[in-house]
């Protein structure tokens, strides 16, 4: 018994590590959607770029697509989430938009990246799910330098983040905020000039809805936000929410 205990002891542990390196490493796919009918924004391409990085650095597949004749049944089954990377305007036509909602409802993930809440204003289920709509951003200059404060420290995509995090970025004002969304960073206004929610800005949310799981941040406007690696931590803590990780 002497000389089996210790076999027995270090196949246990043995056991208890592989099982965790497949659960760490457990392999999805993720469409990453960015169709815009309205404003284009410059920085998508390096948004691709980064999370085609995130893919390959944490184990997961990515495609990328601005073609909405995707939305079926059938080809959104193969994904854990979409990810709405800077859309704007109407983007889904009605059938697109009864796939989509069923993709969600089944359990399905969606993370929406700064103007994924300029997109679909006359789709109401969308506007909760995304959980709030654009409403303006400062201008002359548009992009400048703000605070966000860290609301939950708990949640895998704030908890490396600094208690004030101060960056340069866009940053939208917001309108018909859904109040079921959990909010995870607050923007202070008292930082910046051109907000106009006040002292409940929020700027990244979560919340579960209609069966899925829904991820936003305001952030994203500029290219280089994607090579921030702060930023690039925060998408994939969203990206893993999402996709039930």
């Amino acid at each position: 018994m002497k000389k089996i205990a210790p076999l027995f002891i270090g196949l246990i542990v043995t056991i208890i590590a592989c099982n965790f390196f497949v659960q760490k490493n457990e392999s999805f796919d993720i469409l990453v959607f960015s169709k815009t009918a309205g404003y284009r924004h410059a920085s998508i391409g390096a948004g691709q770029d980064a999370i085609f990085m995130l893919g390959h650095k944490n184990g997961f597949s990515v495609d990328t697509t601005e073609d909405a004749s995707v939305f079926t049944t059938e080809k959104l089954q193969k994904y854990k989430a979409i990810v709405f990377l800077n859309t704007t305007g109407d983007v889904l036509d009605e059938q697109q938009q009864t796939v989509f909602q069923s993709f969600i409802q089944k359990g399905g993930g969606f993370v929406g990246i700064h103007s994924a809440s300029d997109t679909e204003y006359d789709w109401p289920w969308y506007g909760k799910m995304v959980g709030a709509y654009f409403d303006g951003h400062p201008n002359d200059p548009n992009v400048r330098e703000a605070s966000s404060h860290v609301v939950d420290t708990n949640h895998i995509c704030t908890k490396h983040l600094p208690e004030t995090w101060t960056r340069l970025d866009e940053w939208y004002n917001y309108k018909d905020i859904n109040p079921a969304i959990k909010v995870l960073l607050n923007l202070d206004e008292s930082t910046y000039e051109g907000g106009t929610n006040g002292a409940n800005h929020p700027i990244c949310w979560y919340h579960d809805y209609n069966g899925g799981r829904a991820w936003y941040t305001g952030m994203g406007h500029t290219a280089e936000t994607f090579s921030e690696p702060l930023f690039l931590e925060h998408l994939w803590g969203g990206v893993q929410y999402a996709t039930g990780q």
